[in-house]
């Protein structure tokens, strides 16, 4: 059975991601995938899909045609609501011929991810659906108001909103943890010493490629050029201004600025989930503690796999009421950004 998932409204950098792209960088190829893995794996895991739409700050609304869809949601605590119903920010629903989703941001958060039990019946690029804006690789580019996905929906059984527990989601204060980079000595003890004291302010010109860091620029010991060497989502450069900024999904796969830091992989989502203007301040930790985390976070998550059904008095008051932990787990068990 074919169906179409027709987008009746969608703002910039609405796209298609899956896990991403990988085993290509050393052609070049950056392997994009969602900004927020933990909260991606958490809508597709509810409903078996493969691919999700990562839906940024600007909002999108949907439906579907021809066929009714299991679907579910995660992310930053946006404002979801299907036909006017409000939904928690993380759970499944079904979607039917007849209903309109809409995903607007809320009070918290850049990312949320919109999954579907459905086939895509568009083939892969180098392996991935994932979408690379830039360069333009993948099947699909970012989605506008008219576009339609041509899928073939795997529905299993009517679902009447069941709530995902979301470890992710969580507006507490905490450092953000990080590693020593591998150009670390290019500072002093007190330029590292600042970097960790310094409270970081997210800037405007923040991307799924990377986000700049506002705050009292740090200076380097020998030099900022070096020649090009491999970086990950979650490596901090700091180019000549002495501003860091945070490599992200989409970076690039080399860089020749020193990084003085990289950030876990169990606290990346909590990152991609600033706003510009957003605040936050760094921690060094040890990779024992890194590891450790990413195992805490993934247990978490695939814990969060139960689902909760919700009568229809439910509230998104109800989330405030549970003890939710922050982070992220990685894309690739393989990458240098899931230690």
């Amino acid at each position: 059975m074919s169906a179409e998932l027709l987008i009746h409204a969608a703002g910039p950098c609405v796209t298609l991601q899956d896990k991403g792209r990988y085993g290509y960088r050393r052609y070049g190829v950056t392997p994009a995938g969602p900004m927020d893995y933990s909260a991606y794996a958490a809508a597709t895991q509810a409903v078996n899909a493969s691919a999700a739409l990562e839906i940024s700050l600007g909002g999108a609304t949907l439906s579907c045609i021809g066929a009714p869809l299991s679907a579910a949601v995660a992310g930053g605590d946006f404002d979801c609501r299907l036909d006017g119903k409000q939904l928690p920010p993380a759970c499944r629903f079904t979607l039917t011929p007849e209903s309109l989703l809409t995903i607007r941001a809320g009070k918290t958060g850049s990312w949320c991810y919109f999954a579907m039990s459905a086939d895509l019946d568009d083939d892969k690029i180098l392996g991935s659906y994932a979408s690379h804006t830039r360069s333009g690789i993948g099947p699909y580019r970012p989605f506008t108001a008219g576009d339609r996905l041509l899928i073939t929906p795997q529905l299993t059984s009517p679902i009447e909103f069941e709530k995902i527990e979301a470890p992710w989601l969580s507006d507490d204060k905490k450092p953000i943890r990080v590693l020593l980079g591998p150009q670390h000595d290019y500072f002093s003890t007190q330029n590292l010493a600042q970097f960790l004291a310094t409270q970081w302010r997210i800037g405007p010109h923040s991307d799924r490629m990377a986000y700049t860091l506002e705050g009292e620029p740090l200076t380097h010991l020998h030099g900022h050029d070096l020649i090009s060497d491999g970086v990950t989502m979650g490596a901090i450069q700091i180019p000549g201004s002495g501003i860091p900024f945070v490599l992200m999904a989409d970076c690039q796969p080399t860089g020749g600025y020193p990084k003085i830091a990289t950030i876990i992989g169990a606290d990346l989502g909590r990152v991609a989930q600033h706003r510009p203007g957003d605040c936050l301040h760094f921690e060094l930790v040890a990779l024992e503690q890194a590891l450790e985390a990413r195992q805490l976070l993934r247990e978490a998550v695939s814990t969060g796999a139960s689902y909760t059904k919700l009568d229809s008095n439910f509230s998104h008051l109800d989330l405030l009421s549970h003890n939710l932990i922050g982070g992220v787990i990685s894309a690739s068990d393989d990458m240098n950004q899931s230690k």
